[in-house]
């Protein structure tokens, strides 16, 4: 930067534009520039310019510039012209370094980055460039912006494109927010300079660097400005006492009622409270604004309707207070000078815990939503299917047109919209009959993903945070050591009692996983590592083939339960179900879950092992999921058990035996037959007596279609033949076994029909 005049002159030459009309304009340009730069103080080029004005001016940084030809009477178009293209010469010789302020506000950007490309780093940028041609996330707008960026980066910081820094990016990243209060491929540019190794080994996505991660004590506290900083400090001492014993969204929970329930609401009603010595007048009136919340609602007309309604979590606030006064009274045994001085009465007593009153409530309300929602599950299954293969049908039809044609699918006529500046790939499709644009590869992700959430849900049972951890590893096999027979079994992680367990898959939810997999899986033929956001912990998890995961602008990215919650509002409002009041039904993850325990116990699974599937370490609480017998009758059953097993001689209670296990094993054997499997429960008898063509619970073998289709065409021949021959007593049990073998033949038919139009749009 402290370069001499004639040297600074001598840049120009590096712009590649020896011996042309343009290098002698651009020296012209130049030596215009370096006067008007000589005239303001500073013994450097970068002094001048941050004397001069014009780096905070922004776009009308030019002003000074007009000012000095206008003041030296040397004012033409042409002069101004050359003269403020000249800086960026000035810029790509790292003669001076503007803000990145002027360098994205302060004009002649689209010349920034072909200068910066000749004068400073030409084989860097082909390399970023070839990088992002060969990133098939990364189409042309974002190329252009991800180029500009890394130009303003080396402009405003020197060096080269090697030199760029995280930090540095995510520096442009902020200042483009600010001036333009949003940002354009933001997470493709810092993409591909991850990828191409810029920011060295090992580098976090962008977003693993914008996340904040756990939140310390002092801020979980601090997040609502309590007046009492003696009372802050308190609750920030409490918190760390307890840190090592709770988890961190129990913490994060407790420090919200403390902080924000608790002392922020009695200081915002009783101005100057520092003491936990509440008056009883100053704790009951905090227990009644607890206790209640008003919803504001509005008329046809617009007018505001005031209501009073309970809120459900008043128990479990109380709860928190009472623990923690109750703490500091055990503490200060130990530690008087320190907990002492906080030592006071609690202004929540014991009887007002009593939560019975409160949990019969909530168990009456989530059973009369299971029951509202347990009848109309199929038909949501079926509107969810329907959804995905329509959306899936108008996808690839509008994709076989140009843009301007109509095209139909589905039963409905769009016309393929034209935008121009669309993102590459993006189907954009408008409906004649209401002038609605769609986007048609949205529509069909939102339908996919909405029918596999829903799907897994009801065929598993398992909690939301546990269906978006399934990952490509969940899925394992078992082996039958005898026959070599494989056990499909799918393994969900540990989460809210941090107890694994596995599932056995039934073959309607392996179809469904298949499903997932072969849309996930990349040219490469693997299902992509994601890093996944723990949304309770706030940590972020090793990378891992998750299952449930879609394309987020540049990156895959882990489905949120935010998500997964819209995905299902959307399908309900597919479906058209309403509930008894009219209204669109709202369902969410956990209502799968309740309906999945109550339709097991309905047919006629034993509760506790209804326990060992949902992963409840208490059979109360499994049994406090179903919504169909009243508790007496649950209670009846019990003590029924109890007695008989009390009358029971206790060696019926033992460890089996190696033959009884390799009964049990043998059992999985024995399912098969010659035509496929039998789907029958262990230990029950073949009630067809071993007719298994006739029988519901055979799952046909598509390598058998030949032999059912042979068995099919014996029974036509032995129908006609009793006929003619007079059999009648034949003909109805050959009819049956004929109709069982039809069906069977139409099983595989429809399953083999939806692998075909499965694969076909699935591009396999």
């Amino acid at each position: 930067m402290a370069r001499s005049r004639d040297e600074v002159l001598k840049l120009v030459g590096l712009l590649g534009l020896k011996g042309s009309r343009m290098e002698a304009a651009r020296r012209r340009g130049l030596v215009l520039l370096l006067d008007w730069l000589e005239e303001q103080p500073g013994s450097t080029w970068q002094e001048r310019w941050l004397a001069s004005g014009a780096d905070g001016s922004g776009e009308g940084w030019a002003a000074g510039p007009a000012a000095w030809l206008e003041r030296h009477d040397r004012l033409t178009t042409v002069r101004f012209e050359l003269m403020t293209a000249a800086i960026m010469v000035l810029v790509g010789g790292d003669v001076v370094r503007p803000s990145l302020h002027w360098l994205l506000t302060g004009g002649k950007k689209r010349k920034l980055a072909r200068n910066m490309i000749r004068s400073r780093d030409s084989e860097g940028f082909g390399n970023l460039r070839l990088a992002c041609e060969q990133d098939p996330a990364v189409n042309l707008e974002a190329e252009k912006h991800t180029v500009f960026r890394c130009a303003v980066i080396i402009a405003a910081k020197g060096g080269k494109l090697a030199d760029i820094t995280a930090g540095d990016v995510l520096e442009v990243l902020d200042s483009e927010d600010r001036l333009r209060e949003r940002m354009a491929y933001g997470p493709a540019t810092f993409k591909v300079l991850r990828e191409m190794g810029v920011f060295g080994p090992g580098a976090p996505t962008l977003r693993e660097v914008r996340s904040t991660g756990q939140l310390s004590v002092e801020d979980l506290v601090d997040r609502y400005p309590l007046v009492c900083g003696e009372v802050r400090d308190l609750f920030v001492d409490y918190f760390k006492e307890r840190q090592s014993s709770i988890d961190y969204v129990t913490l994060n929970t407790h420090s919200y009622v403390l902080a924000k329930c608790f002392w922020a609401d009695l200081e915002a009603h009783n101005p100057g409270i520092d003491t936990l010595r509440l008056p009883a007048d100053v704790a009951s009136a905090w227990k009644q604004r607890l206790a209640t919340k008003q919803i504001v609602t509005r008329t046809a007309s617009g007018e505001a309707v005031v209501a009073v309604a309970e809120r459900l979590s008043y128990v479990e606030t109380l709860a928190t207070v009472r623990a923690f006064y109750l703490d500091l009274a055990e503490w200060a045994l130990e530690d008087p000078a320190r907990w002492g001085p906080w030592v006071a009465p609690c202004p929540v007593r014991k009887q007002e815990l009593s939560r019975r009153k409160h949990l019969g409530r909530r168990k009456a309300r989530m059973d009369a939503r299971t029951r509202e929602r347990l009848p109309v599950l199929p038909q949501l299954a079926r509107a969810a299917d329907e959804w995905r293969k329509d959306a899936r049908a108008l996808l690839a039809a509008g994709r076989a047109v140009s843009p301007g044609e109509p095209f139909s699918a589905a039963g409905r006529t769009l016309v393929r919209c034209q935008r121009p500046h669309a993102i590459e790939g993006n189907v954009w499709a408008e409906d004649p009959a209401t002038g609605t644009q769609l986007l048609l590869n949205r529509d069909e992700e939102h339908a996919f993903w909405a029918w596999a959430v829903i799907e897994v849900l009801r065929f598993t049972g398992v909690r939301v945070e546990e269906l978006l951890e399934l990952s490509h590893y969940s899925l394992v096999k078992y082996r039958l050591p005898t026959t070599g027979e494989i056990v499909p079994l799918l393994q969900v992680a540990p989460s809210k009692t941090d107890a694994e367990r596995l599932l056995v898959v039934s073959p309607e939810l392996a179809d469904v996983l298949s499903e997932v997999v072969r849309r996930l899986r990349g040219e490469h033929g693997a299902v992509p590592l994601v890093r996944a956001w723990d949304f309770h912990e706030h940590v972020w998890l090793p990378p891992s083939p998750l299952l449930f995961q879609r394309r987020h602008g540049p990156e895959n990215k882990e489905l949120s339960i935010g998500f997964v919650a819209a995905l299902l509002d959307e399908a309900l409002a597919h479906s058209g179900l309403t509930d008894q009041e009219g209204k669109p039904l709202h369902c969410t993850p956990h209502d799968f879950r309740r309906i999945f325990i109550t339709e097991a116990v309905m047919s006629g699974l034993p509760p506790h092992i209804a326990q060992v599937i949902a992963g409840h370490h208490n059979l109360n609480v499994t049994m406090g999921y179903k919504a169909v017998y009243p508790e007496e009758a649950l209670q009846a059953h019990l003590a029924f058990l109890a007695r008989r097993r009390a009358l029971r001689p206790t060696e019926e209670y033992r460890t089996p035996t190696e033959e009884e296990w390799q009964d049990f094993f043998g059992h999985f054997e024995r399912r098969k037959v010659s035509v496929g499997t039998c789907g029958r429960a262990f230990a029950t008898p073949c009630i067809h007596e071993h007719a298994c063509v006739r029988c519901a619970m055979l799952w046909p073998d598509p390598a058998q279609r030949a032999r059912l289709v042979d068995i099919r065409d014996n029974l036509v021949a032995r129908v006609d033949e009793a006929r003619r021959e007079g059999w009648l007593g034949e003909v109805e049990g050959l009819e049956v076994s004929l109709a069982g073998a039809m069906d069977k033949l139409a099983q595989l038919d429809r399953r083999a029909v939806n692998m075909t139009d499965e694969s076909v749009a699935s591009g396999t």
